[in-house]
């Protein structure tokens, strides 16, 4: 779990160094044509099981992949590689809040609240658009988790993950020629980008997969409360970016305030094969619950 998360960001990082030379928008290309062609290769979908309306849900999560990772890596640009996941990592926390009346769940929601006050310190001289692409990550990755869920209930396997991802790839067709086309790319950007698809994408997937078979699904969720430090972390040692003491405290309160919603919510009510079902959808990419992507 720890060699997946730590992948995760520093795929990240080591992505936003070819921002400089592709921009954002190439770095993500590059990335979702990586991905999708391991994920293909993994997933092996079968056109003939997507029948009736089982393709809405798979294009739907292509989408949202496609968002997910332009926001995300856009925000990292702006505002940073530790900010911009701190705020996307909202999303898996309003899935776990979502419906709750428990007052545990309502100091997380606060403490959290508290927290994104910390990190983003609205002021004149805020990138705005930086921490609103944060959020809309945020909410991309809440939107990934429960088309996962969806699509995990009604196609086997990562079929139906591994064909959205294929769908995502060929969404930056375009997109990624025009960057790469006005930015013409370097190696060593070319390298930084493939690299992100492999070390966020294709790594934590088989890691997540490897972990799931030795842990409960519900220890994988707390655990993954250490994204946000790890890409603070690795912000400062591959990017050099610094933190102050106060995004720090505000980094502390959103991974608490996910580690205790999780830790204390009521196990799903469910048989054993189900569960053990379910638990091989969460090590779908992405997280990410992917990650991207982180």
């Amino acid at each position: 779990m720890l060699a997946s998360a730590a992948s995760n960001q520093t795929g990240a990082a080591v992505g936003a160094l070819a921002f400089p030379v592709i921009g954002p928008a190439g770095v993500v290309a590059v990335r979702q044509w990586v991905a999708a062609a391991v994920l293909l290769a993994v997933g092996r979908p079968r056109p003939r099981t997507f029948a009736g309306g089982r393709w809405r849900p798979v294009l739907a999560l292509a989408a949202v992949f496609a968002t997910m990772n332009l926001s995300l890596y856009t925000a990292v640009d702006r505002v940073g590689l530790g900010l911009a996941v701190t705020l996307e990592f909202l999303g898996p926390l309003a899935v776990a809040l979502a419906g709750t009346r428990r007052r545990v769940d309502l100091g997380c929601a606060l403490g959290a609240a508290a927290g994104v006050v910390t990190l983003t310190r609205p002021q004149p001289a805020s990138d705005f658009l930086g921490l609103g692409l944060a959020l809309l990550a945020a909410c991309c990755w809440a939107s990934y988790i429960l088309l996962n869920r969806s699509i995990g209930r009604s196609l086997p396997g990562v079929e139906g993950s591994a064909a959205a991802a294929g769908l995502s790839g060929l969404l930056f067709v375009p997109i990624g020629a025009v960057a790469l086309v006005h930015d013409p790319p370097t190696a060593r950007a070319l390298a930084c980008a493939g690299a992100a698809g492999v070390l966020s994408s294709a790594v934590p997937f088989l890691a997540d997969l490897l972990a799931l078979r030795r842990v409960p699904a519900r220890l994988f969720g707390v655990f993954m409360s250490v994204n946000p430090v790890l890409a603070a972390a690795a912000g400062l040692l591959v990017l050099g970016e610094t933190l102050g003491w106060t995004q720090w405290l505000g980094i502390l309160a959103i991974v608490t305030a996910n580690a205790v919603t999780l830790a204390t919510r009521p196990p799903d009510r469910e048989s054993p094969p189900r569960r053990a079902s379910r638990a091989g959808r969460a090590a779908t990419p992405g997280r990410r619950a992917t990650p991207g992507g982180g």
